[in-house]
């Protein structure tokens, strides 16, 4: 399975990019994940909130194919425990079509994106930076198939 993630914006902190180096590290014995890291827009006195989604979707649109199932994080999508996730990507591992998981800037995902996407994921009802949801959904990724491997990390 080819998974890649789509991340707007460099990550700031260190501590949180060691975390997504030793998770994709993690990772790499169940699936081919990659992470591309898209420029963001900066708000400024042209550029209001909505321009600047519009702006990083241009440039997210830009890294999509209509054949692929695309998960996009948004604070309004569904809601799963760590099994469910791991069940979800069970169902999943056989698809021909890449998985594109969009991770959106500061001001989150313009609508037409959150349209284009297959299935629209919440990680919790808290708001966590869009630097900070990456190693969550990395360390989630490695938990879900270490679930599906029946391996011991989730207990």
């Amino acid at each position: 399975m080819k998974i890649k993630i789509l991340a707007v914006g460099k990550s700031k902190q260190d501590f949180i990019e060691a975390g997504i180096q030793e998770y994709l590290k993690r990772l790499s014995a169940y699936a081919k994940i990659q992470m591309e890291i898209l420029p963001d827009v900066k708000l400024s006195g042209s550029n209001t909130t909505e321009q600047v989604k519009e702006k990083e979707a241009e440039i997210i649109w830009k890294k999509l194919s209509d054949d692929d199932f695309v998960i996009a994080l948004d604070e309004h999508g569904t809601e799963m425990t760590s099994c469910q996730f791991a069940s979800f990507w069970d169902s999943r591992l056989n698809l021909p079509a890449d998985v594109i998981i969009i991770i959106g800037g500061v001001y989150g995902l313009a609508n037409r994106i959150l349209k284009r996407a297959d299935f629209q994921l919440s990680f919790s009802q808290f708001t966590f930076t869009h630097q900070m949801i990456r190693f969550i959904l990395l360390e989630q990724l490695y938990r879900a198939f270490t679930i599906i491997k029946g391996k011991k990390y989730h207990y």
